[in-house]
Protein backbone atom coordinates (compact mmCIF):
# COMPACT_ATOMS: atom_id res chain seq x y z
CA UNK A 1 0.00 0.00 0.00
CA UNK A 2 3.04 2.42 0.32
CA UNK A 3 3.41 2.58 -3.36
CA UNK A 4 -0.22 2.94 -3.74
CA UNK A 5 -0.77 5.60 -1.69
CA UNK A 6 0.67 8.17 -3.97
CA UNK A 7 -2.54 8.14 -5.56
CA UNK A 8 -4.16 9.72 -3.13
CA UNK A 9 -1.40 12.38 -3.00
CA UNK A 10 -3.25 14.82 -5.08
CA UNK A 11 -6.95 14.23 -3.69
CA UNK A 12 -4.96 15.15 -0.27
CA UNK A 13 -2.98 18.22 -1.38
CA UNK A 14 -6.60 19.25 -2.67
CA UNK A 15 -8.29 19.07 0.40
CA UNK A 16 -5.49 20.45 2.38
CA UNK A 17 -5.66 24.05 0.16
CA UNK A 18 -9.54 24.16 0.79
CA UNK A 19 -8.60 24.14 4.19
CA UNK A 20 -6.20 26.68 3.84
CA UNK A 21 -8.97 28.96 2.34
CA UNK A 22 -11.44 28.04 4.86
CA UNK A 23 -8.90 29.05 7.44
CA UNK A 24 -7.79 32.79 5.77
CA UNK A 25 -11.71 33.54 4.84
CA UNK A 26 -12.29 33.02 8.76
CA UNK A 27 -9.66 34.97 9.86
CA UNK A 28 -10.42 37.93 7.05
CA UNK A 29 -13.95 38.08 8.62
CA UNK A 30 -12.96 37.70 12.13
CA UNK A 31 -15.48 34.77 12.24
CA UNK A 32 -14.52 33.27 15.30
CA UNK A 33 -14.99 36.76 17.38
CA UNK A 34 -18.54 36.76 15.94
CA UNK A 35 -19.00 33.45 17.02
CA UNK A 36 -18.12 34.03 19.96
CA UNK A 37 -20.32 37.07 20.39
CA UNK A 38 -23.67 35.53 19.08
CA UNK A 39 -23.26 32.08 21.22
CA UNK A 40 -22.60 34.82 24.35
CA UNK A 41 -25.67 36.92 22.89
CA UNK A 42 -27.89 33.65 22.82
CA UNK A 43 -26.83 31.84 26.10
CA UNK A 44 -30.89 31.98 27.16
CA UNK A 45 -31.99 31.15 23.68
CA UNK A 46 -33.50 27.50 22.96
CA UNK A 47 -31.24 26.04 20.33
CA UNK A 48 -33.66 26.08 17.37
CA UNK A 49 -33.27 29.76 18.19
CA UNK A 50 -29.42 29.11 18.16
CA UNK A 51 -29.39 27.29 14.99
CA UNK A 52 -31.74 30.51 13.32
CA UNK A 53 -28.77 33.34 14.40
CA UNK A 54 -25.89 30.97 13.48
CA UNK A 55 -27.85 31.01 10.06
CA UNK A 56 -28.56 34.60 9.52
CA UNK A 57 -24.89 35.23 10.66
CA UNK A 58 -23.42 33.11 7.70
CA UNK A 59 -26.21 34.55 5.85
CA UNK A 60 -25.00 37.85 6.32
CA UNK A 61 -21.10 36.58 5.20
CA UNK A 62 -22.51 34.85 1.96
CA UNK A 63 -21.92 36.49 -1.34
CA UNK A 64 -24.42 39.00 -2.61
CA UNK A 65 -27.50 37.85 -4.52
CA UNK A 66 -26.62 37.93 -8.74
CA UNK A 67 -28.49 37.13 -11.88
CA UNK A 68 -28.09 33.31 -12.89
CA UNK A 69 -30.76 33.44 -15.71
CA UNK A 70 -32.60 35.62 -17.28
CA UNK A 71 -36.15 33.84 -18.95
CA UNK A 72 -38.10 35.40 -21.78
CA UNK A 73 -42.18 33.88 -22.46
CA UNK A 74 -44.69 34.67 -24.64
CA UNK A 75 -47.88 35.68 -23.24
CA UNK A 76 -51.55 37.19 -23.07
CA UNK A 77 -52.17 40.59 -22.68
CA UNK A 78 -55.31 42.44 -21.21
CA UNK A 79 -56.78 41.54 -24.98
CA UNK A 80 -55.67 38.11 -25.66
CA UNK A 81 -53.03 39.09 -27.88
CA UNK A 82 -49.32 38.04 -27.35
CA UNK A 83 -46.82 39.99 -25.42
CA UNK A 84 -43.72 39.16 -23.65
CA UNK A 85 -42.64 38.11 -20.29
CA UNK A 86 -39.37 38.33 -18.48
CA UNK A 87 -38.57 36.50 -15.38
CA UNK A 88 -35.50 36.99 -13.17
CA UNK A 89 -33.61 34.04 -11.81
CA UNK A 90 -30.94 35.20 -9.00
CA UNK A 91 -28.43 32.83 -6.85
CA UNK A 92 -28.67 33.26 -3.28
CA UNK A 93 -26.32 31.26 -1.50
CA UNK A 94 -25.31 29.12 -4.02
CA UNK A 95 -28.80 28.19 -5.28
CA UNK A 96 -30.43 29.59 -8.00
CA UNK A 97 -34.04 31.06 -7.35
CA UNK A 98 -36.59 32.67 -9.29
CA UNK A 99 -37.27 36.37 -7.60
CA UNK A 100 -39.57 38.21 -10.06
CA UNK A 101 -41.51 38.28 -12.97
CA UNK A 102 -43.31 40.87 -15.26
CA UNK A 103 -45.22 41.66 -18.40
CA UNK A 104 -44.95 44.30 -20.72
CA UNK A 105 -47.04 46.17 -22.53
CA UNK A 106 -46.60 45.92 -26.68
CA UNK A 107 -46.76 49.41 -28.75
CA UNK A 108 -49.62 48.27 -31.18
CA UNK A 109 -52.05 50.65 -31.46
CA UNK A 110 -55.46 48.53 -31.58
CA UNK A 111 -57.69 49.25 -34.80
CA UNK A 112 -60.94 47.68 -33.87
CA UNK A 113 -62.61 48.19 -37.43
CA UNK A 114 -59.67 47.67 -39.40
CA UNK A 115 -60.54 45.25 -42.53
CA UNK A 116 -59.44 41.91 -42.28
CA UNK A 117 -56.42 41.75 -44.07
CA UNK A 118 -54.73 44.75 -41.83
CA UNK A 119 -55.73 42.59 -38.91
CA UNK A 120 -53.82 39.89 -39.96
CA UNK A 121 -50.77 41.92 -40.85
CA UNK A 122 -51.14 43.43 -37.34
CA UNK A 123 -51.02 40.37 -35.72
CA UNK A 124 -48.27 38.41 -37.50
CA UNK A 125 -46.08 41.66 -36.91
CA UNK A 126 -46.90 41.46 -33.22
CA UNK A 127 -46.40 37.71 -33.10
CA UNK A 128 -43.30 38.42 -34.93
CA UNK A 129 -42.17 41.34 -32.56
CA UNK A 130 -42.83 39.31 -29.32
CA UNK A 131 -41.32 35.76 -31.00
CA UNK A 132 -37.95 38.26 -31.19
CA UNK A 133 -38.19 39.66 -27.90
CA UNK A 134 -38.16 35.80 -26.33
CA UNK A 135 -35.36 35.25 -28.52
CA UNK A 136 -33.34 37.80 -27.70
CA UNK A 137 -34.28 37.64 -23.87
CA UNK A 138 -33.32 33.47 -23.84
CA UNK A 139 -29.92 33.32 -25.98
CA UNK A 140 -28.17 36.70 -25.60
CA UNK A 141 -29.56 39.00 -22.86
CA UNK A 142 -29.57 35.50 -20.28
CA UNK A 143 -26.00 35.46 -21.19
CA UNK A 144 -25.13 39.11 -21.17
CA UNK A 145 -26.35 39.89 -17.17
CA UNK A 146 -25.04 36.85 -15.27
CA UNK A 147 -23.23 37.40 -12.58
CA UNK A 148 -24.32 41.16 -12.58
CA UNK A 149 -26.16 42.38 -9.13
CA UNK A 150 -29.69 43.49 -9.85
CA UNK A 151 -28.82 46.43 -7.71
CA UNK A 152 -26.59 47.78 -10.17
CA UNK A 153 -29.15 48.94 -12.71
CA UNK A 154 -26.97 51.31 -14.22
CA UNK A 155 -24.92 48.99 -15.00
CA UNK A 156 -27.50 46.53 -16.39
CA UNK A 157 -29.42 49.15 -18.47
CA UNK A 158 -25.74 50.03 -20.16
CA UNK A 159 -25.43 46.58 -21.23
CA UNK A 160 -29.01 46.51 -22.45
CA UNK A 161 -28.16 49.66 -24.39
CA UNK A 162 -25.23 48.12 -26.00
CA UNK A 163 -26.88 44.86 -27.06
CA UNK A 164 -30.00 47.13 -28.87
CA UNK A 165 -27.29 49.53 -30.31
CA UNK A 166 -25.82 46.30 -31.79
CA UNK A 167 -29.27 45.13 -32.95
CA UNK A 168 -30.05 48.35 -34.78
CA UNK A 169 -26.71 48.62 -36.37
CA UNK A 170 -27.58 45.13 -38.14
CA UNK A 171 -31.16 45.73 -38.94
CA UNK A 172 -29.82 49.01 -40.46
CA UNK A 173 -27.02 47.30 -42.47
CA UNK A 174 -29.65 44.47 -43.46
CA UNK A 175 -31.96 47.09 -45.10
CA UNK A 176 -28.68 48.77 -46.84
CA UNK A 177 -27.99 45.12 -48.11
CA UNK A 178 -31.22 44.33 -49.51
CA UNK A 179 -31.82 48.08 -50.77
CA UNK A 180 -28.97 47.66 -52.98
CA UNK A 181 -29.90 44.20 -54.42
CA UNK A 182 -33.22 45.47 -55.53
CA UNK A 183 -31.46 48.88 -56.74
CA UNK A 184 -29.17 46.20 -58.89
CA UNK A 185 -31.69 44.36 -60.19
CA UNK A 186 -34.42 46.95 -60.72
CA UNK A 187 -32.39 49.89 -62.44
CA UNK A 188 -31.98 49.82 -66.62
CA UNK A 189 -30.63 52.39 -69.49
CA UNK A 190 -33.86 54.17 -69.32
CA UNK A 191 -34.09 54.80 -65.77
CA UNK A 192 -31.04 56.49 -65.36
CA UNK A 193 -32.00 59.07 -67.57
CA UNK A 194 -32.80 61.99 -65.28
CA UNK A 195 -37.09 62.90 -65.43
CA UNK A 196 -37.88 65.70 -67.68
CA UNK A 197 -38.40 69.19 -66.06
CA UNK A 198 -42.66 69.70 -64.46
CA UNK A 199 -44.30 72.06 -67.05
CA UNK A 200 -44.53 75.54 -65.52
CA UNK A 201 -47.75 76.06 -63.65
CA UNK A 202 -50.63 77.66 -65.90
CA UNK A 203 -51.13 81.28 -65.16
CA UNK A 204 -55.04 82.31 -64.99
CA UNK A 205 -55.86 84.96 -67.47
CA UNK A 206 -55.34 88.27 -66.28
CA UNK A 207 -53.84 87.25 -62.98
CA UNK A 208 -50.81 89.51 -62.29
CA UNK A 209 -46.97 88.00 -61.71
CA UNK A 210 -46.50 87.14 -58.25
CA UNK A 211 -50.18 87.42 -56.92
CA UNK A 212 -51.34 84.88 -54.52
CA UNK A 213 -54.51 83.44 -55.10
CA UNK A 214 -56.26 84.16 -51.49
CA UNK A 215 -58.85 81.70 -52.10
CA UNK A 216 -56.88 79.16 -51.91
CA UNK A 217 -56.68 77.11 -48.77
CA UNK A 218 -53.56 76.01 -46.95
CA UNK A 219 -53.18 72.41 -47.73
CA UNK A 220 -53.22 70.33 -44.82
CA UNK A 221 -49.73 68.47 -44.31
CA UNK A 222 -49.64 64.78 -44.53
CA UNK A 223 -49.07 62.81 -41.57
CA UNK A 224 -45.20 62.16 -40.55
CA UNK A 225 -44.11 58.18 -41.04
CA UNK A 226 -44.48 56.55 -37.90
CA UNK A 227 -41.31 56.10 -35.80
CA UNK A 228 -40.10 52.57 -36.77
CA UNK A 229 -39.47 49.75 -33.72
CA UNK A 230 -37.22 47.01 -34.47
CA UNK A 231 -39.17 44.20 -33.91
CA UNK A 232 -37.86 42.63 -30.59
CA UNK A 233 -37.36 46.18 -29.22
CA UNK A 234 -39.72 45.16 -25.71
CA UNK A 235 -37.05 43.09 -24.73
CA UNK A 236 -34.84 45.76 -23.57
CA UNK A 237 -37.79 47.83 -21.87
CA UNK A 238 -39.24 44.50 -20.02
CA UNK A 239 -36.27 42.99 -18.74
CA UNK A 240 -34.71 46.24 -17.29
CA UNK A 241 -37.96 46.47 -15.51
CA UNK A 242 -37.73 43.15 -14.17
CA UNK A 243 -34.03 43.73 -12.64
CA UNK A 244 -35.43 46.69 -11.08
CA UNK A 245 -38.24 44.68 -8.93
CA UNK A 246 -35.91 41.78 -8.32
CA UNK A 247 -33.71 44.51 -6.61
CA UNK A 248 -36.86 45.64 -4.87
CA UNK A 249 -37.69 41.89 -3.78
CA UNK A 250 -34.64 41.37 -2.86
CA UNK A 251 -33.90 44.45 -0.61
CA UNK A 252 -37.61 44.21 0.95
CA UNK A 253 -38.96 47.28 -0.65
CA UNK A 254 -41.75 47.66 -2.56
CA UNK A 255 -40.71 48.76 -6.50
CA UNK A 256 -41.63 52.16 -6.36
CA UNK A 257 -39.18 52.68 -3.62
CA UNK A 258 -36.60 51.21 -5.60
CA UNK A 259 -37.29 53.83 -8.55
CA UNK A 260 -37.25 56.66 -6.42
CA UNK A 261 -34.06 55.59 -4.53
CA UNK A 262 -32.51 56.25 -8.87
CA UNK A 263 -34.56 59.09 -9.30
CA UNK A 264 -33.89 60.88 -5.71
CA UNK A 265 -37.35 61.88 -5.58
CA UNK A 266 -40.76 60.65 -4.40
CA UNK A 267 -44.47 60.93 -5.23
CA UNK A 268 -47.66 59.47 -4.30
CA UNK A 269 -50.82 58.13 -6.23
CA UNK A 270 -53.88 59.51 -4.61
CA UNK A 271 -57.57 58.36 -6.41
CA UNK A 272 -60.62 59.61 -5.02
CA UNK A 273 -63.53 57.23 -4.53
CA UNK A 274 -65.46 59.63 -7.13
CA UNK A 275 -64.13 58.34 -9.87
CA UNK A 276 -65.35 55.20 -9.41
CA UNK A 277 -68.92 56.93 -8.92
CA UNK A 278 -68.50 58.76 -11.84
CA UNK A 279 -67.30 55.98 -13.99
CA UNK A 280 -70.32 53.66 -13.25
CA UNK A 281 -72.79 56.05 -13.47
CA UNK A 282 -71.72 56.33 -17.11
CA UNK A 283 -71.76 52.86 -17.36
CA UNK A 284 -75.29 52.29 -16.55
CA UNK A 285 -78.07 52.14 -19.42
CA UNK A 286 -80.78 54.61 -19.39
CA UNK A 287 -84.28 54.32 -18.51
CA UNK A 288 -86.35 54.96 -21.79
CA UNK A 289 -88.61 57.90 -20.12
CA UNK A 290 -86.41 60.54 -18.85
CA UNK A 291 -86.66 60.78 -15.02
CA UNK A 292 -84.47 62.78 -12.53
CA UNK A 293 -82.13 61.64 -10.11
CA UNK A 294 -82.00 63.22 -6.38
CA UNK A 295 -78.58 64.04 -5.76
CA UNK A 296 -76.84 63.77 -2.11
CA UNK A 297 -77.53 67.60 -1.88
CA UNK A 298 -80.98 67.07 -1.76
CA UNK A 299 -80.68 69.01 -5.25
CA UNK A 300 -83.00 67.20 -8.60
CA UNK A 301 -80.60 67.03 -11.70
CA UNK A 302 -82.09 65.27 -15.18
CA UNK A 303 -79.89 62.78 -16.68
CA UNK A 304 -79.52 62.90 -20.36
CA UNK A 305 -80.20 59.94 -22.50
CA UNK A 306 -76.88 58.18 -23.06
CA UNK A 307 -76.44 55.68 -25.94
CA UNK A 308 -73.05 53.90 -26.36
CA UNK A 309 -70.31 51.18 -26.08
CA UNK A 310 -67.46 50.83 -24.10
CA UNK A 311 -63.78 50.65 -25.94
CA UNK A 312 -61.41 48.28 -25.39
CA UNK A 313 -59.87 51.35 -23.39
CA UNK A 314 -62.31 51.44 -20.78
CA UNK A 315 -63.88 54.43 -21.91
CA UNK A 316 -67.64 54.47 -22.38
CA UNK A 317 -67.78 55.78 -26.24
CA UNK A 318 -70.98 58.24 -26.30
CA UNK A 319 -73.05 59.69 -29.36
CA UNK A 320 -73.49 63.33 -28.84
CA UNK A 321 -75.18 65.94 -30.63
CA UNK A 322 -73.28 69.01 -29.14
CA UNK A 323 -69.28 69.60 -28.44
CA UNK A 324 -70.46 70.21 -24.61
CA UNK A 325 -72.63 66.94 -24.46
CA UNK A 326 -70.44 64.75 -22.54
CA UNK A 327 -69.22 67.61 -20.31
CA UNK A 328 -72.40 68.42 -19.89
CA UNK A 329 -73.19 65.03 -18.51
CA UNK A 330 -70.14 64.89 -15.73
CA UNK A 331 -70.86 67.88 -14.49
CA UNK A 332 -74.55 66.84 -14.04
CA UNK A 333 -73.26 63.65 -12.42
CA UNK A 334 -70.81 65.62 -9.98
CA UNK A 335 -73.93 67.56 -8.87
CA UNK A 336 -76.28 64.74 -7.88
CA UNK A 337 -73.88 63.97 -6.06
CA UNK A 338 -72.50 66.86 -4.29
CA UNK A 339 -69.45 67.79 -5.81
CA UNK A 340 -68.10 70.86 -7.33
CA UNK A 341 -66.55 70.58 -10.61
CA UNK A 342 -62.66 72.51 -10.23
CA UNK A 343 -62.74 71.96 -6.82
CA UNK A 344 -62.75 68.07 -6.09
CA UNK A 345 -62.59 67.08 -9.63
CA UNK A 346 -61.13 68.24 -12.81
CA UNK A 347 -60.57 66.84 -16.51
CA UNK A 348 -58.03 66.53 -18.86
CA UNK A 349 -59.32 65.57 -22.24
CA UNK A 350 -57.66 63.35 -24.90
CA UNK A 351 -58.17 65.38 -27.72
CA UNK A 352 -56.88 62.24 -29.91
CA UNK A 353 -56.88 64.65 -33.21
CA UNK A 354 -54.69 62.55 -35.17
CA UNK A 355 -57.82 60.21 -34.94
CA UNK A 356 -60.36 63.19 -35.76
CA UNK A 357 -58.24 64.90 -39.01
CA UNK A 358 -60.05 63.77 -42.53
CA UNK A 359 -57.55 64.32 -45.34
CA UNK A 360 -59.52 64.01 -48.08
CA UNK A 361 -60.94 67.38 -46.78
CA UNK A 362 -58.05 68.65 -44.84
CA UNK A 363 -60.42 69.65 -42.21
CA UNK A 364 -60.60 68.10 -38.44
CA UNK A 365 -64.40 66.25 -37.94
CA UNK A 366 -65.05 67.70 -34.30
CA UNK A 367 -68.53 65.60 -34.89
CA UNK A 368 -69.68 63.13 -37.48
CA UNK A 369 -70.39 65.78 -40.68
CA UNK A 370 -68.75 69.07 -38.63
CA UNK A 371 -65.54 70.16 -39.98
CA UNK A 372 -63.32 72.86 -38.90
CA UNK A 373 -59.82 73.71 -40.32
CA UNK A 374 -56.80 73.49 -37.94
CA UNK A 375 -57.07 77.02 -36.95
CA UNK A 376 -60.78 77.12 -36.28
CA UNK A 377 -59.93 74.08 -33.89
CA UNK A 378 -58.02 76.56 -31.30
CA UNK A 379 -61.04 78.81 -31.06
CA UNK A 380 -62.87 76.13 -30.48
CA UNK A 381 -60.79 74.72 -27.91
CA UNK A 382 -60.49 77.92 -26.44
CA UNK A 383 -64.30 78.35 -25.91
CA UNK A 384 -64.56 74.58 -24.52
CA UNK A 385 -62.20 75.94 -21.39
CA UNK A 386 -63.96 79.01 -20.92
CA UNK A 387 -66.94 77.40 -20.15
CA UNK A 388 -66.02 74.34 -18.59
CA UNK A 389 -62.91 75.86 -16.70
CA UNK A 390 -62.58 72.43 -14.51
CA UNK A 391 -60.57 71.28 -17.65
CA UNK A 392 -57.17 70.97 -16.33
CA UNK A 393 -55.34 69.98 -19.38
CA UNK A 394 -56.07 69.24 -23.43
CA UNK A 395 -54.17 65.83 -24.55
CA UNK A 396 -53.09 66.12 -28.26
CA UNK A 397 -55.42 69.43 -29.22
CA UNK A 398 -53.27 68.70 -32.98
CA UNK A 399 -51.44 66.73 -34.61
CA UNK A 400 -47.98 66.80 -34.25
CA UNK A 401 -47.38 67.99 -37.78
CA UNK A 402 -50.10 71.32 -36.97
CA UNK A 403 -46.75 72.79 -35.27
CA UNK A 404 -47.75 76.19 -36.04
CA UNK A 405 -50.97 75.83 -33.67
CA UNK A 406 -49.51 73.79 -31.07
CA UNK A 407 -47.88 77.35 -30.96
CA UNK A 408 -51.51 79.41 -30.98
CA UNK A 409 -53.28 77.16 -28.45
CA UNK A 410 -50.25 77.31 -25.86
CA UNK A 411 -50.41 81.13 -26.25
CA UNK A 412 -54.06 81.34 -25.92
CA UNK A 413 -54.49 78.47 -23.10
CA UNK A 414 -51.24 77.71 -21.62
CA UNK A 415 -51.69 79.49 -18.33
CA UNK A 416 -55.12 78.67 -18.37
CA UNK A 417 -54.83 74.97 -18.69
CA UNK A 418 -52.01 72.23 -19.37
CA UNK A 419 -51.14 71.66 -23.40
CA UNK A 420 -49.93 68.24 -23.13
CA UNK A 421 -48.31 66.07 -25.67
CA UNK A 422 -48.95 62.23 -25.94
CA UNK A 423 -48.86 60.47 -29.31
CA UNK A 424 -47.69 64.15 -30.83
CA UNK A 425 -44.79 63.87 -28.47
CA UNK A 426 -41.90 61.13 -29.62
CA UNK A 427 -40.39 58.12 -28.29
CA UNK A 428 -38.25 58.23 -24.69
CA UNK A 429 -35.17 57.20 -26.59
CA UNK A 430 -35.52 59.98 -29.56
CA UNK A 431 -36.56 62.37 -26.95
CA UNK A 432 -32.83 61.72 -25.07
CA UNK A 433 -31.39 61.48 -27.97
CA UNK A 434 -32.31 65.03 -29.84
CA UNK A 435 -32.02 66.27 -25.67
CA UNK A 436 -35.32 68.77 -27.01
CA UNK A 437 -38.84 68.16 -25.05
CA UNK A 438 -39.78 71.67 -27.00
CA UNK A 439 -41.45 69.99 -30.36
CA UNK A 440 -44.56 70.45 -30.02
CA UNK A 441 -44.44 73.66 -28.05
CA UNK A 442 -46.17 72.29 -24.93
CA UNK A 443 -46.17 72.16 -21.37
CA UNK A 444 -45.98 68.79 -20.14
CA UNK A 445 -44.76 65.24 -22.12
CA UNK A 446 -46.96 61.78 -21.72
CA UNK A 447 -43.78 59.13 -21.06
CA UNK A 448 -44.19 55.85 -21.86
CA UNK A 449 -42.31 52.41 -20.42
CA UNK A 450 -42.35 50.71 -23.61
CA UNK A 451 -40.00 48.69 -26.15
CA UNK A 452 -36.57 49.73 -25.27
CA UNK A 453 -37.15 52.22 -22.74
CA UNK A 454 -34.86 51.48 -19.47
CA UNK A 455 -35.41 52.42 -16.27
CA UNK A 456 -32.35 54.24 -16.55
CA UNK A 457 -33.90 56.26 -19.39
CA UNK A 458 -37.53 56.78 -17.68
CA UNK A 459 -35.30 58.69 -14.68
CA UNK A 460 -33.17 60.62 -17.15
CA UNK A 461 -36.57 61.65 -19.38
CA UNK A 462 -37.90 62.84 -16.35
CA UNK A 463 -35.21 64.58 -14.74
CA UNK A 464 -34.98 66.77 -18.47
CA UNK A 465 -38.62 67.64 -18.29
CA UNK A 466 -37.92 68.78 -14.58
CA UNK A 467 -35.38 70.88 -15.46
CA UNK A 468 -37.21 72.40 -18.25
CA UNK A 469 -40.36 72.65 -15.98
CA UNK A 470 -42.18 70.57 -17.76
CA UNK A 471 -45.12 68.07 -16.56
CA UNK A 472 -43.99 64.26 -16.73
CA UNK A 473 -47.98 61.77 -17.25
CA UNK A 474 -46.80 58.87 -16.65
CA UNK A 475 -49.31 56.91 -19.33
CA UNK A 476 -49.82 53.01 -20.19
CA UNK A 477 -50.01 51.80 -23.96
CA UNK A 478 -53.38 50.23 -25.39
CA UNK A 479 -52.13 46.46 -25.07
CA UNK A 480 -51.56 46.52 -21.46
CA UNK A 481 -51.53 43.51 -19.14
CA UNK A 482 -52.26 43.15 -15.61
CA UNK A 483 -48.78 43.73 -13.73
CA UNK A 484 -49.11 46.76 -11.92
CA UNK A 485 -45.44 47.65 -12.11
CA UNK A 486 -46.29 51.05 -14.11
CA UNK A 487 -47.93 52.70 -10.83
CA UNK A 488 -44.54 52.20 -9.25
CA UNK A 489 -42.47 53.36 -11.58
CA UNK A 490 -45.14 56.76 -11.87
CA UNK A 491 -44.79 57.11 -7.88
CA UNK A 492 -40.55 56.46 -8.08
CA UNK A 493 -39.78 58.72 -10.95
CA UNK A 494 -41.93 61.41 -9.34
CA UNK A 495 -45.14 62.43 -11.92
CA UNK A 496 -47.54 64.41 -11.08
CA UNK A 497 -50.22 62.63 -13.23
CA UNK A 498 -50.64 58.80 -14.77
CA UNK A 499 -53.10 57.92 -17.17
CA UNK A 500 -54.53 54.47 -16.98
CA UNK A 501 -58.05 54.70 -18.87
CA UNK A 502 -61.18 53.70 -17.82
CA UNK A 503 -61.99 52.28 -14.31
CA UNK A 504 -63.05 48.81 -15.70
CA UNK A 505 -61.27 45.61 -16.82
CA UNK A 506 -58.89 43.57 -14.88
CA UNK A 507 -55.58 44.97 -16.48
CA UNK A 508 -56.73 48.77 -15.58
CA UNK A 509 -58.12 48.06 -11.97
CA UNK A 510 -55.52 46.34 -10.92
CA UNK A 511 -53.38 49.46 -11.16
CA UNK A 512 -56.12 51.25 -9.66
CA UNK A 513 -55.61 49.41 -6.63
CA UNK A 514 -52.12 49.32 -6.29
CA UNK A 515 -52.54 53.01 -5.95
CA UNK A 516 -54.86 52.79 -2.94
CA UNK A 517 -51.89 50.17 -1.46
CA UNK A 518 -49.33 53.12 -1.87
CA UNK A 519 -51.28 55.92 -0.69
CA UNK A 520 -51.89 53.55 2.05
CA UNK A 521 -48.14 52.48 2.79
CA UNK A 522 -47.05 55.89 2.50
CA UNK A 523 -49.66 57.23 5.10
CA UNK A 524 -48.62 54.29 7.26
CA UNK A 525 -44.88 55.53 6.99
CA UNK A 526 -45.76 59.07 7.27
CA UNK A 527 -43.96 59.94 3.55
CA UNK A 528 -47.30 61.03 2.21
CA UNK A 529 -46.26 64.63 1.15
CA UNK A 530 -49.10 67.45 -0.62
CA UNK A 531 -47.22 66.63 -4.21
CA UNK A 532 -49.78 64.08 -5.46
CA UNK A 533 -50.49 61.72 -8.23
CA UNK A 534 -53.16 62.05 -9.86
CA UNK A 535 -55.07 60.24 -12.20
CA UNK A 536 -56.57 61.20 -15.32
CA UNK A 537 -60.10 60.30 -16.23
CA UNK A 538 -60.88 59.85 -19.82
CA UNK A 539 -63.23 61.49 -22.08
CA UNK A 540 -64.11 59.76 -25.18
CA UNK A 541 -66.03 60.40 -28.22
CA UNK A 542 -68.02 58.69 -31.41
Amino acid sequence: MGEGGGCSSGPTRDLQKLKQQAMEYYRENDVPRRLEELLNSTFYLQPADVYGHLANCFSKLAKPPTICKVVGKSVLDGLGLPTLQVEIFCTIQNFPKNICSVVISTHFEVHENAPPEVAEAEVAERLDAVNTAVQWVNETITKELQGMAPSSQAEVDQVLRTFFENKVQEDKEKKELEKSVEDSTVLTPSSLMPPPPPPPPAKKKGQKQGRKDTLTEKPVRPPEPVEPVLSGSMAIGAVSLAVAKASAMLGNKPLYLRIASLKHQQGVAMLQQIQKHITKTMEMPSPPKAETKKGHNGGKISQQQVTGKMSHLGCLTINYDTIEQPLLLIQGICANLGLEMGTKLHLAINCAAHELVDYSKGKYEVMTGTYKHAAEMVDLYVDLVSKFPSIIALIDPFRKEDSEQWGSIYSALGSRCHIIAGTASRSVSKLLEDGNISTPRSSGLIIKHTNQTTISDLVEITDLIDSNKHMAVFGSTEGESSDDSLVDLAVGLGVQFIKLGGLSRGERVTKYNRLFTVEEELNQSGALGTRCLLPLLPLSHE
